[in-house]
Formats: C-alpha cells, sequence, structure tokens
C-alpha cells in the first residue's frame, strides 16, 4: 500500500488533507483527512508537519481496517497529544545522548625539542 499525499483545501478553520492510496491490482481509491486549524496553535505543532501526521493516522486506520467503510478521517487532540508527546521522548533522548559524551580533556602543550624554542 502506498499512500500518495495529493495537497489540502482550506475552509474557515479546518484544512482538509487529501491522499490516494495505491494499492497493486486496485483502483486507486481518495481519503481526505482533516483536522482543525486551532490543534496545531494549542499543541504547538508546526502547520508543515500535518501531511505527515495525516498519512501516520490514515495509514494506521487502513492497516487496522483495509476497506474503511468512510474515506473521510480527522485528526484529533487525541492524535496531537500522542505526536507532541513523542517528540518531547525523542527530544529528552536525545539530550541524555548529549550529555553521556564524556567532555574532552585540554591537552598540555609538549615541550619542543627544538633548540631555537625555550
Amino acid at each position: 500500500m502506498e499512500l500518495r499525499y495529493m495537497g489540502f483545501d482550506q475552509a474557515l478553520g479546518t484544512r482538509a488533507y487529501r491522499f490516494d492510496c495505491i494499492v497493486a491490482g486496485q483502483p486507486v481509491t481518495r481519503h481526505i483527512v482533516s483536522v482543525e486549524m486551532r490543534l496545531f496553535l494549542e499543541h504547538r505543532v508546526g502547520i508543515q508537519d500535518g501531511p505527515a501526521l495525516c498519512a501516520r493516522k490514515l495509514s494506521a486506520g487502513l492497516e487496522t481496517e483495509p476497506q474503511p467503510t468512510q474515506d473521510i478521517h480527522e485528526l484529533t487532540n487525541d492524535d496531537m497529544l500522542a505526536f507532541t508527546g513523542e517528540r518531547a521522548a525523542a527530544e529528552a533522548r536525545k539530550a541524555e545522548s548529549r550529555r553521556s559524551i564524556p567532555n574532552r580533556r585540554k591537552q598540555e602543550p609538549t615541550p619542543s625539542s627544538s633548540p631555537w624554542r625555550r
């Protein structure tokens, strides 16, 4: 299964992301994932993350239900909370890995064996 992002439409405070689902040997199906724009602001998630978040939600939904009863899905507050939680955990792991690297000691210059320098 391949999801192909086809763009978005926005009306009032809702953005609808369009995806085509391509499965070998089957006709292409169109799916729409809508999200309220206020959720991006409330959770401090960049709008540029919208397509990836929607694709992840859609992919998970299609794996559990290959023939969905509807082609319209919604990115919810819970989805945003899960994303921000994962993002915070990844940042904490990154910060921890930086802390675990030992500091390099400054090497002292070795005395030169040249007779010109004393």
